[in-house]
């Protein structure tokens, strides 16, 4: 004996109600549901790569394929509610989606605060990264393809601008940076050239260093002399008197060389006076802080230059690979889908509840 209708949705009233709600959505989707225009890009980041050693027009114009976490940045500036702000402000996307589409799929208030607008953005504009491509596909849901298009090609300027303005602060601080001390460097680089000069004018010596090697030299000559005359006296003293004139010639000439030797010392190294060593060790202290502060000068201006290469290669460039669709046919919503998707759920819940009914029932019995 079969169970009559009535029977059955009074012992199974789960099934009648997922029946209902399955016919419920599927009218809405296929007979109320109003459709959606759905334009579509695929982008990508480029940047010109520029090496610093061999800086070059043509080093320039050679492009570069974005990395993912610059894809990242975009896409979450592309869902960010300054996005969201721009889009209103030029397209007004808050009339368009008051005035447009169904009870349940448009924005019931066309005041609302921006975070229940930009939570009705996020149901209408699409950003997925495509990590294995390298790219972001775009999709932007309108009720008229004029809309769908316009703030589809919206959202790639107002991104690229984003990039190249992100990448290129700050690169400019930096380039500030260096610029102001480059003022102080070459301030500093002066001023100990100018000391150095000074000290040259001074001493009258334009390298008291090489001065004191040329005075070693000498003194090195008029010792070697000095041996010379030396070992000439003792060999003239072994078969001359002390009184011979040749001999004491001989003396003469080393007295003088002795003499000359302590003259030439004296100009090296003494305990009062301007010394040629304490003077070269003067110099050479000028000299150094004249060669550390043109070489941090030389250092600072290739920085400058390399962080303005630098600034050039943060230009970012919104390639597009599929420029925004100007769809010709409603594509959303996806009705047969959606009705299916609850569909299945609805059963699938109802199943469970069944199991969970029978297993209550043989529990009591």
């Amino acid at each position: 004996m079969q169970a009559s209708p009535g029977r059955f949705i009074k012992t199974s009233p789960h099934w009648a109600i997922a029946l209902v709600a399955i016919v419920l959505v599927s009218f809405y989707w296929f007979a109320w549901a109003e459709e959606r225009y759905v334009s579509r890009a695929t982008v990508v980041l480029e940047s010109p790569q520029v090496a610093a050693p061999e800086f070059s027009l043509s080093s320039l114009m050679t492009g570069g394929g974005g990395n993912t976490a610059d894809l990242l940045l975009l896409r979450e500036h592309l869902l960010s509610v300054d996005m969201l702000r721009v889009l209103d402000q030029q397209l007004d996307i808050r009339q368009h989606y008051s005035e447009n589409g169904d009870i349940f799929a448009k924005l019931r208030d066309a005041n609302a605060p921006i975070e229940d607008l930009h939570k009705y953005y996020l149901r209408r504009v699409e950003v997925d990264l495509d990590e294995y491509a390298g790219v972001l596909n775009i999709s932007v849901q309108g009720y008229t393809p004029e809309f769908a298009h316009d703030m589809a090609s919206l959202l790639l300027e107002a991104g690229e601008n984003h990039m190249n303005e992100m990448g290129h602060r700050l690169a400019d601080e930096q380039v500030r940076f260096l610029e102001r001390q480059m003022v102080r460097l070459e301030e500093r680089f002066k001023e100990t050239r100018a000391q150095l000069l000074n000290f040259q004018n001074q001493h009258g010596l334009v390298s008291p260093t090489s001065t004191v090697e040329s005075i070693n030299q000498v003194v090195a000559t008029l010792e070697g002399d000095l041996a010379r005359l030396q070992a000439q006296r003792n060999a003239l003293a072994s078969f001359q008197s002390a009184q011979s004139a040749e001999l004491r010639q001989v003396e003469r000439n080393i007295a003088a060389l002795r003499d000359q030797i302590i003259e030439q010392r004296d100009r090296l190294a003494q305990t009062a006076g301007d010394s040629l060593n304490r003077i070269s060790a003067e110099y050479e202290t000028l000299e150094l802080q004249a060669q550390f502060a043109q070489e941090t000068y030389s250092s600072a201006l290739a920085a400058l230059e390399n962080t303005r290469l630098e600034a050039a290669r943060q230009l970012k460039q919104v390639s597009v690979l599929q420029s925004p669709l100007f769809p010709e046919y409603p594509t959303a919503p996806n009705r047969l889908y959606n009705s299916s998707v609850f569909a299945i759920i609805a059963i699938f819940l109802a199943f469970i509840l069944s199991m969970v009914i029978m297993i209550v029932r043989d529990h009591r019995d």
